[in-house]
């Protein structure tokens, strides 16, 4: 048994730090770097990509909507070709950064609320899906598992790699719960790690109400952006591996 474990990151700004993606690094096996959309900037992108680089982590593009304002956490509605570009922009940004550094991005995941948005609407993820996709055809697209994106992903015949949240709690439908509702966010290192254990051995996402969703889950998020990312990062990948399953880059999937 193995599965992947990814983290946020490149979302710092100028001078304005947000987390430590350099110990993150350390940990995860993939990471999911901003595009300058929602978060960060060449530089910081140029910077996180070296050193993932450099520590065999598989890179990948996050882009979100352009809200750097807002953190990509706020709904936005656009039309979707101004965001189907906007996506393009920022995959090519991304593209672009990991040539001239020798590196190569393999996926890409949709950040905040495009994500939530997308996890419950199948025509805007594919819609988002197919932007990502013509300009980097050869991509990886990593999808919150059991959701619309999902359905997306396996409707547009793409490689895709089911994802779930350890550092998050799950409704009923395998949505994320509302981060402004009270355990939303897990803080507890411990208990996230023992929680993906528990939810990679029976192949399922465990919801709060106790309800199983059968899914086979080729990655792990640990968000980069809250005080304890470092913690239940080194948390999740420890329970992990004391349990017999290794932590390696997923290679992506059909069906």
């Amino acid at each position: 048994m193995q599965v992947d474990l990814n983290a946020d990151m490149g979302e710092s700004f100028g001078p304005w730090k947000m987390g430590d993606d350099a110990a993150l690094l350390n940990t995860v096996t993939s990471a999911n770097i901003a595009c300058g959309a929602h978060a960060g900037d060449p530089d910081v992108m140029a910077t996180t990509m070296g050193i993932a680089l450099e520590k065999g982590v598989g890179i990948g593009t996050h882009p979100g909507f352009p809200d750097i304002q807002g953190f990509g956490r706020r709904r936005i509605q656009m039309p979707l070709a101004s965001l189907q570009n906007s996506i393009r922009c920022q995959v090519g940004a991304s593209l672009g950064m990991a040539a001239a550094l020798g590196a190569e991005v393999r996926h890409i995941k949709l950040h905040g609320a495009l994500g939530n948005m997308t996890s419950e609407d199948e025509d805007m993820a594919r819609a988002c899906y197919e932007a990502a996709l013509s300009a980097h055809p050869d991509s990886i697209l990593v999808v919150l598992a059991a959701t619309a994106q999902e359905r997306a992903a396996r409707s547009l015949g793409a490689r895709f790699a089911t994802e779930i949240f350890a550092d998050r709690a799950y409704n009923d439908d395998a949505t994320l719960v509302d981060r402004r509702l009270p355990g939303a966010v897990i803080h507890d290192a411990d208990l996230a790690g023992k929680r993906m254990v528990e939810m990679v051995k029976a192949q399922a996402i465990i919801t709060d109400s106790g309800k199983r969703i059968e899914t086979p889950i080729d990655t792990i998020c640990c968000h980069g952006d809250t005080p304890e990312a470092v913690q239940i990062a080194a948390s999740v990948r420890r329970t992990l591996e004391a349990e017999g399953i290794a932590v390696q880059t997923f290679k992506g999937r059909t069906r």
